[in-house]
């Protein structure tokens, strides 16, 4: 299992579980512990993972950070642990105290379901006020798991993550300032586009207010825009591979090329060799198992497909966006992923095998609405 399906499996799990856990022990147990391990690390290893590790200061003695990941027998990366139901605004000045007192560049404040990660960018030493990054268990983005994985043991480098750091810093200040100016736009903002968009006089309160409601609906006009626009260049760029790439019903796909006449291992009917995509005979059973569930609901040939090197995803009008169901198949087990929560995560669910995916009818059918839905709006 690589650690995309790790992170998303654990994903699964504290929305499954949250509910049961009584105390801060649980969730280091059950939530905390397995994303350690997730990370790469041996929780059981001393010269990986210190539980309790002294940080003492100056004038106190005693002060105990809930875990410590080492490198080179020196802490990279402190946690500081939190019940999965405590609020994380009241603990960070904790997290604050023990960075101080130790050598570790990156320090994480968690209840096992948010995680909050801070560096020193402002003042060497003395940990930012506000977290660099911060992730959601339940409300898990691929861009996170990106963000998660330069953690890992395999691809850890500080400077590397130093720099990201400071990257998100200010983007996601930015993001704040433009969400909350597009909301609600303030008078400075307006007046920006009223300087060099009105040319009858002086910009006074009176034209600020007129201009404001003319702002905000222009900036949600552009935004429509872009995603439009952003979806008729997925389709066409999926129309231009879609004769290669797609098979319908029980038609197969050639894959042979006129330089090479390589065969392909028992199972696979694609392979991309450019960007390592293969898609297998069982894929392609799963698109065509759907295809028939939904056949009854919509025209089968809106019913398309897009491989990626993690999963399979079947989705509508070839659509990035609105999608029916994702599919992934490992050494070990298979699983169907059905979105939650209008397409904010995907629950995974195991199967033996494809024609598992006909017990999850109704929930497709479910899903193809909502996808309709969406692509209308």
């Amino acid at each position: 299992m690589d650690f995309k399906d790790q992170v998303v499996q654990l994903s699964d799990n504290i929305k499954k579980q949250k509910d049961k856990i009584a105390t801060e022990e649980a969730t280091k147990n059950a939530f905390i512990m397995p994303m350690i391990a997730a990370l790469g690390y041996d929780v059981f290893n001393p010269f990986e993972v210190v539980p309790e590790m002294d940080c003492d200061l100056i004038k106190k003695k005693g002060e105990k950070i809930d875990y410590a990941i080492m490198k080179d027998e020196n802490p990279i990366l402190l946690i500081e642990c939190k019940h999965c139901k405590q609020d994380l605004n009241l603990h960070d000045t904790q997290l604050q105290k023990y960075f101080v007192a130790s050598k570790a560049r990156f320090g994480v404040l968690t209840n096992g379901i948010e995680y909050r990660f801070y560096t020193d960018l402002e003042k060497i030493n003395i940990m930012d006020e506000k977290p660099f990054l911060v992730v959601n268990m339940l409300d898990l983005s691929d861009a996170d798991i990106e963000q998660l994985k330069k953690f890992h043991k395999s691809y850890y480098n500080e400077e590397d993550v130093l720099s990201t750091a400071n990257e998100l810093k200010y983007t996601t200040e930015i993001k704040s300032i433009l969400n909350n100016e597009f909301a609600s736009p303030t008078a400075e903002f307006v007046r920006f586009f009223a300087r060099q968009a009105y040319t009858s006089g002086q910009i006074t309160s009176k034209v600020i207010d007129m201009f404001t409601p003319l702002v905000k609906k222009s900036i949600t006009s552009v935004i429509n825009d872009i995603i439009s626009d952003r979806l008729n260049t997925a389709i066409k760029n999926s129309e231009q591979t879609s004769d290669s790439l797609q098979t319908i019903d029980n038609t197969s796909i050639n894959t042979s090329t006129e330089d090479t006449e390589e065969k392909l291992p028992d199972g696979v009917v694609y392979m991309d060799k450019e960007s390592g995509v293969v898609t297998t005979q069982e894929e392609l059973d799963a698109y065509n198992i759907v295809r028939s569930i939904l056949r009854k609901s919509v025209d089968v040939s809106r019913i398309t497909y897009k491989d990626y090197k993690s999963y399979f995803v079947v989705n509508i009008d070839n659509s990035q966006w609105f999608w029916i169901c994702r599919v992934s198949i490992g050494a070990r087990k298979k699983q169907i992923g059905i979105p939650a929560d209008q397409y904010k995560s995907c629950e995974w669910i195991q199967i033996d095998n494809m024609d598992d995916i006909f017990k999850y009818a109704d929930r497709l059918e479910e899903v193809l609405k909502m996808a309709i839905k969406s692509c209308e709006h």
